[in-house]
């Protein structure tokens, strides 16, 4: 039995069941975030509870007789369910209740699709549907299958399936050619920062934690922020400066969610490698969330898949207006250094404590005071000048130069002792790593 599928569907049934296995567990209310996100209307919530999913229909047989129920009731147009359905089970589910049916998977690609405004964003999250989609071919033709034979007995299911299988494997052939390319372009860019020694400083954190805010609220950007999940997807980069640490690039990239499906990080590998080579990364946390341990604990785990677990961190406690009576603070370690941020990004009350935070951990790396040349010291001198790390020079009365300089002490390390130079005879230079 076949029947037609709409093109989108707008009155939407969500389902999410409590499962035995926590690992599996989702939020009932970020379904309905999502689903929100996406555009539908939900008009009815149908829970439930089993051990395990059922492998034909992932609920048991009195669900789904409830669920086919209020899909007639409302007319809905979409049923979505707030777990990763196998093709089979979004298969069987269409067949019995006669309604499109969307997991949470498709759910996010449909949300990263609407989002995408770069040429990349686009190509990513085509990538992603492409790939979820292969999965799923048959599925529209499921009347057709019967019709399959030997040689010159293939009916036209077949061959549709197979005549979409070669277009699909061609275009993501050709969208992963297309993607190299862009990273080849983003990765040069990377390095002409890394030669230029600029800091990197990326904001990472769940979704709708507020990062789109906090990054307007510094750099007095009008990049678009909402209250909805991924409402920034793709990655937006914009020059900063800093009192001591001097000029860095921050980074504002896409919030994280529980089980990001594995094909969306994938696919937005170059995206997320501004967080992976990133030189500081600020962690956007909803302090009014009740589930914020939690979310902090996703954004982590996404942290360590991409490989920038180890990249320092500091935390930026978001929405503080929520809170009565709290003032933005900043907490620090035992050794006096900045572990976490309490601000608004929406009424820029603590911005400048989050911008001195940064300030301190970045600049601990940079060399900024004034040293002394003797005239024989012209070479340095020179050098200091060819890497831009001169501020300001003036003499004193005994003819020697005054120069304030600025870089990195790994460098000025490196250049001392390629001129054969104690690096004590001008100051106690340490890096911290």
């Amino acid at each position: 039995m076949f029947f037609e599928r709409p093109e989108s569907g707008e009155l939407a049934i969500l389902v999410h069941l409590d499962l035995a296995d926590e690992a599996d567990q989702e939020s009932p209310r970020e379904l309905e975030e999502l689903a929100l996100s996406a555009g539908a209307d939900p008009v009815e919530f149908l829970t439930g509870s089993r051990a395990q999913p059922s492998p034909k229909f992932f609920v048991g047989a009195g669900k789904l007789e409830e669920l086919r129920a209020l899909v007639q009731m409302h007319g809905a147009e979409l049923v979505i369910f707030n777990h990763a359905l196998s093709p089979g089970q979004e298969r069987n589910i269409e067949h019995e209740i006669k309604c499109r049916v969307l997991d949470r998977t498709g759910l996010i690609l449909d949300i990263f699709a609407q989002r995408a405004r770069t040429h990349e964003g686009k190509l990513q999250v085509e990538l992603a549907q492409l790939e979820h989609m292969s999965t799923r071919l048959v599925r529209g033709w499921t009347h057709l299958e019967r019709q399959k034979g030997g040689i010159g007995l293939r009916g036209p299911g077949e061959t549709q399936l197979e005549s979409d299988r070669r277009m699909l494997r061609a275009r993501i052939k050709s969208i992963h050619k297309r993607l190299d390319k862009v990273r080849k372009q983003r990765d040069q860019g990377r390095r002409s920062r890394r030669r230029s020694e600029i800091a990197t400083v990326s904001l990472v954190g769940y979704t709708n934690a507020g990062k789109s805010t906090l990054f307007n609220q510094i750099t007095a950007s009008d990049i678009y922020a909402a209250d909805q999940l991924f409402a920034t997807l793709d990655p937006t980069l914009r020059r900063i400066t800093l009192d001591d640490a001097g000029p860095a690039i921050l980074a504002d990239t896409v919030g994280f969610i529980r089980h990001l499906p594995h094909k969306l990080v994938e696919s937005f590998r170059a995206t997320l490698q501004e967080t992976s080579e990133a030189t500081l990364l600020l962690h956007v946390i909803d302090c009014y969330d009740d589930e914020r341990h939690d979310n902090i604990h996703e954004v982590e785990k996404v942290l360590k898949e991409i490989g920038a677990e180890d990249i320092p961190q500091l935390q930026v406690y978001n929405k503080l207006d929520l809170l009565e009576g709290q003032a933005p603070r900043i907490d620090r370690d035992d050794e006096g250094q900045p572990v976490r941020v309490w601000l608004s990004a929406v009424s820029g009350a603590g911005t400048e404590l989050l911008l001195q935070a940064v300030n301190e951990l970045l600049s601990d790396d940079v060399f900024h005071e004034t040293i002394s040349l003797s005239p024989r010291d012209g070479g340095l001198r020179a050098q200091l000048y060819d890497q831009g790390a001169v501020l300001n020079e003036s003499y004193d009365d005994q003819g020697h130069m005054q120069l304030e300089i600025r870089l990195q002490k790994k460098d000025l390390l490196q250049l001392l002792s390629r001129l054969d130079i104690p690096a004590e005879r001008y100051c106690s230079v340490e890096v911290h790593h």
